[in-house]
């Protein structure tokens, strides 16, 4: 089995969301997506999310596309990784959050997975910070 992990906040699941979570599901057997906690979208989007963690985690599991949701710890970003163990992980063209240090942090938990950057779907009109604005 190759497993295949994507983190992200998933507030407003849109189209180019179902892409990213059908590109990393190509990549492997079992994806799994770790949503993120409401205080570490806080304080790195400086923004509550629209939707509180528990809604965002059913909405992902609603699409019906990964294999597994659950959410992100509440301290340490990295360790989820660890408990996962993921063969590969699948990074959305503009995801920064978490990425600058990601091989030294997997470095540190002894793990060595694949990091695949996947493209964009229509992020003209697909991106999470274009959408919320719209109204």
């Amino acid at each position: 089995m190759t497993k295949v992990l994507i983190f992200g906040s998933f507030d407003l699941i849109h189209k180019g969301h179902l892409y990213f979570f059908k590109s990393a599901k190509k990549l492997g057997t079992h994806l799994t997506i770790v949503v993120a906690r409401d205080k570490t979208i806080l304080k790195i989007k400086k923004n509550p999310p629209l939707y509180s963690e528990q809604q965002r985690l059913q909405h992902v599991q609603n699409t019906k596309i990964p294999n597994q949701v659950i959410l992100g710890y509440k301290t340490n970003p990295y360790k989820i990784i660890q408990k996962i163990n993921p063969d590969i992980i699948a990074l959305g063209y503009d995801q920064n959050s978490f990425t600058k240090k990601l091989n030294q942090e997997l470095k540190k938990l002894n793990l060595n997975p694949k990091i695949i950057r996947l493209k964009s779907y229509k992020p003209e009109i697909y991106k999470s910070s274009k959408l919320k604005t719209i109204d």
